[in-house]
């Protein structure tokens, strides 16, 4: 290394004298914008690393501002579905204490204006198996539940207690296989055996062929089994079907509709009157008759209108009268009678002469 400067000294010392000058030069120097020329060379020579710098520098913070701002949003996202879990639980528990209500007021209105004494009690179970048609209600024999008496909502008959203990009572369903009332439609009073089918819709035998069910009609308890009271709705039918002796009749029971988490039990029963199918004529409305454009009748003798043809045939003699047409004797030369004239009006009949007073005899 020594060697290298002792042999190019000069040259490095002409070098360096020669960038001296130019340093001195450029700060004598002023540019046009009255800027020394030193200093504009280095603003420029520093320019690009300074912009590497910011750009360095504005990426990192920019980085950590967004992922602080990110992990403030995680956070609050996290906190916002907490509460949007916790909402949706509130909401579904205020609509189920809603329904509980609704259902609540609906068994009172029931109990007002049914003639029955009945006993509100709430499903707490349902029997083993994964098809039972049996559940337990929270009333027993200490509250006067009795084996064999009806359960009921103001919907139609869900079953009967099978089975009565004295804080609790089992209750066959309406659905069961094991189940059977008598019952009795509501427009052609047909009866018949409603019984379970051990699905959605029960079954109504005995029903004579030649009875007359039709679909959509309502069966309604009879009162025959000695059970159910009679006048409670049983179900709609569904399904008409011809079958041998009997008809196969399927009906959806109503009692079961809106679910049976609270239920009645009839203590003592009223039989009521099964009501009467609409009467569907006295709901038609019928607009004024449309105003009469056809041909006046002619003067006839006969009082009765008759039909559009009978009044344009007196129309037509009428008018052959008038001009001395007679219909059925006119030969080759006979003129025709002028249908197209105007009807002829009716002479009015001569009054009668005014009696003439005379003076009495002397």
């Amino acid at each position: 290394m020594d060697s290298l400067l002792n042999r190019y000294r000069n040259v490095t010392i002409l070098v360096l004298v020669i960038m001296a000058q130019l340093v001195l030069l450029a700060y004598q120097v002023k540019s046009g914008s009255d800027v020394r020329l030193i200093r504009v060379w280095a603003v420029t020579a520093v320019t690009p690393l300074a912009r590497a710098l910011e750009s360095v520098r504005s990426g990192v913070a920019t980085f950590a501002g967004s992922y602080l701002t990110l992990r403030d949003t995680r956070e609050q996202n996290r906190g916002l579905r907490e509460e949007l879990g916790r909402l949706k639980m509130e909401n579904q528990f205020l609509r189920t204490e809603l329904s509980t209500a609704d259902r609540a007021r609906a068994l009172g209105v029931f109990q007002a204006r049914s003639q029955s004494r009945t006993l509100a009690a709430r499903v707490i179970g349902t029997g083993a198996g994964a098809g039972s048609k049996v559940v337990f209600v929270d009333r027993g024999s200490a509250e006067g539940v009795e084996k064999g008496m009806a359960v009921v909502t103001p919907d139609g008959i869900v079953g009967k207690v099978i089975a009565a203990f004295p804080t609790a009572s089992q209750v066959v369903l309406i659905t069961d296989p094991v189940f059977a009332a008598g019952v009795i439609s509501q427009k052609s009073r047909v009866h018949g055996m409603l019984k379970g089918q051990g699905s959605g819709l029960c079954r109504v035998d005995r029903v004579q062929s030649e009875e007359k069910v039709e679909a959509g009609e309502w069966f309604y308890t009879s009162g025959d089994d000695r059970v159910f009271p009679k006048g409670i709705p049983a179900g709609q039918v569904k399904i008409v079907r011809p079958g041998g002796a009997f008809q196969e009749i399927f009906l959806e029971p109503s009692g079961m509709r809106n679910g049976i988490e609270e239920v009645l039990i009839v203590l003592e029963g009223v039989h009521q009157q099964i009501p009467a199918m609409p009467n569907a004529g006295t709901a038609v409305h019928l607009q004024s008759p449309p105003p009469d454009d056809t041909l006046a009748p002619a003067p006839s003798a006969s009082a009765a209108p008759g039909t559009d043809a009978d009044r344009l045939r007196d129309r037509y003699k009428a008018i052959g009268e008038a001009q001395g047409h007679k219909f059925g004797e006119g030969g080759p030369g006979a003129k025709p009678a002028d249908f197209n004239a105007p009807l002829p009006t009716a002479t009015p009949p001569p009054k009668p002469a005014a009696p003439t007073s005379q003076a009495p005899p002397p």
